[in-house]
């Protein structure tokens, strides 16, 4: 395969896993197209083409040899470390990071939009679910914007190796395997789920070092209600003013894979149960999840910087 071959495969597959309707996904990219044509000369010059077809500004390629991908070193965080180590092993065609870099990070907020409308989903008013994710969003941007974004891809071309990352299509591909995995049984209680989780062998693994499935908020005994895959994808996490919002859309129980102090206080108060399913080891599964198709076409994968391979 070529680089731009699985670029086009992760967002394909992003697709065809986001929790949002595959009709809501065709709108944005029709909205995107307008937006576009609306513009003048110099706007147009200044636009991101890719965004015609990838609704996922966070996952792209960042420098590409043009060379066929034999073998790739992935991982979750890729930093100017694992570069020099793809260089050192000699025969690494491809660095594939999960967490964005470049201009991947830099727009990182444009995925969080996914947010407002899973959230519609579960029962919470579209209007308010922009609302309040719009400050958060802004948010994201001011934290990202100071950022040296660019460190790790100039070394990659220092070393003329293509790297590329993918995000959001990976988080799609965790958020519809847990959700599938919760839909297929029938919890009552909180801790049941909890128990249920750390079955999974990502999970499992990351008890070993201390990183496995918790409750953030509630208690194990707790009643689960409804349960929300809510949390596991959408760039980052969300605004805490969401809780209440959901509480009254019914929502009891949320699964997702870290959040802040303050989103614990508002989940508290919003009388939510939250379970932290983890946060690398949940990006390790939709990484696995998307490495399986890759070794399918025959690619040989190696990983390094958190990723615990299991193959399914």
């Amino acid at each position: 395969m070529k680089v731009q071959e699985i670029y086009k495969l992760a967002v394909e597959l992003g697709i065809k896993n986001d929790l949002r309707p595959r009709e809501r996904i065709r709108k944005i990219l029709k909205r995107v197209k307008e937006k576009y044509e609306k513009l003048d000369k110099k706007k147009k010059a200044e636009f991101d083409a890719e965004k015609f077809w990838n609704p996922y500004s966070d996952t792209r390629v960042y420098f590409d040899t043009g060379k066929k991908v034999k073998k790739i070193l992935t991982g979750i965080d890729i930093g100017t470390g694992e570069v020099m180590l793809a260089e050192k092993l000699g025969d690494i065609d491809l660095i594939l990071a999960h967490h964005p870099l470049g201009k991947g990070l830099s727009c990182l907020d444009d995925v969080m939009h996914l947010q407002a409308d899973v959230l519609e989903q579960y029962g919470v008013p579209i209007n308010i679910a922009e609302s309040v994710m719009k400050p958060r969003i802004s948010e994201i941007f001011r934290k990202v914007n100071p950022v040296n974004v660019n460190q790790p891809i100039d070394a990659a071309e220092l070393m003329n190796i293509s790297i590329m990352s993918v995000h959001t299509p990976a988080d799609n591909l965790v958020a519809n395997f847990v959700k599938k995995k919760i839909a297929a049984k029938k919890f009552e209680y909180v801790g049941e789920i909890l128990e249920y989780l750390k079955e999974i062998s990502e999970y499992k693994e990351a008890i070993g070092y201390g990183q496995g499935p918790w409750l953030l908020a509630g208690q194990e005994d707790n009643r689960a209600g409804r349960i929300a895959i809510t949390e596991l994808t959408g760039g980052t996490e969300g605004s805490p003013k969401i809780y209440k919002h959901m509480a009254q859309a019914g929502i009891g129980t949320i699964i997702g894979m870290h959040l802040s102090d303050e989103h614990k206080e508002a989940a508290e108060k919003a009388h939510i149960n939250v379970i932290l399913a983890g946060h690398i080891s949940s990006d390790s599964i939709g990484m696995n999840l998307f490495l399986d198709e890759l070794e399918k076409k025959g690619i040989e994968i190696v990983t390094c910087s958190g990723i615990a391979r299991v193959k399914r």
